[in-house]
């Protein structure tokens, strides 16, 4: 599954439409994978890794900037990435927070096309009560989730290896959550050809 991840992300992948309410989402056709993750998580950088391109999700210094369900075609729509609402960030209004954890909710429990959900942690900071809050929203939307570690590259091993056995815990006590945890580094590219493998087996055959 390496070689036919390489090959599902050798070809384009292209924005092709945002949300901002359940009513406005696209036609579900094929295969989806949504990405969340706390603001700051490293979730546009890790997108932009796994797809070879620099700009495909917009890298911000300030957290919390996606407010939208951005939604993006890998080779002509044999696998559509989504990129959810970044949760957690502190100076968000608590309306804006609300806000986003319905749009996310109902998104999740009611996209039929949504096969799976990447849930990323960052390496560098424990579970936060947002994470375990999120959890629970995947499990309460029944959707079928794995996480995934980011910023790998900037911890000692000691600090990684502690990190892998809390997110290992978060997955024993969870059905819907995938066994394998997936660790990467957009910087470093560490974790990327598995990612692209993990994806590539959800995806459509090739034409």
């Amino acid at each position: 599954m390496l070689e036919a991840g390489r090959l599902l992300f050798a070809r384009p992948c292209e924005f092709f439409y945002a949300s901002q309410a359940i009513t406005q989402l696209p036609e579900a056709k094929g295969p989806e994978v949504a990405f969340c993750g706390r603001s700051n998580v490293g979730k546009s950088s890790l997108l932009n890794a796994l797809t070879g391109q620099k700009a495909l999700a917009r890298v911000s210094v300030t957290p919390g900037r996606t407010r939208q369900l951005n939604f993006f075609a890998c080779d002509e729509g044999r696998l559509t990435l989504v990129d959810m609402p970044g949760y957690g960030y502190a100076k968000a209004s608590k309306l804006l927070k609300e806000d986003w954890q319905g749009l996310m909710f109902d998104f999740l429990r009611g996209r039929t096309t949504l096969r799976r959900v990447l849930l990323l942690m960052d390496a560098r900071v424990e579970t936060k009560p947002a994470d375990r809050a999120a959890i629970d929203l995947l499990s309460d939307a029944a959707v079928a989730f794995q996480l995934v570690i980011t910023k790998a590259d900037d911890v000692k091993p000691a600090q990684l290896d502690k990190r892998i056995a809390e997110v290992e815990e978060i997955v024993k006590k969870r059905t819907a959550a995938h066994p394998l945890i997936l660790i990467t580094s957009s910087e470093s590219g560490q974790g990327i050809p598995e990612l692209r493998a993990e994806l590539a087996a959800l995806a459509l055959p090739p034409t």
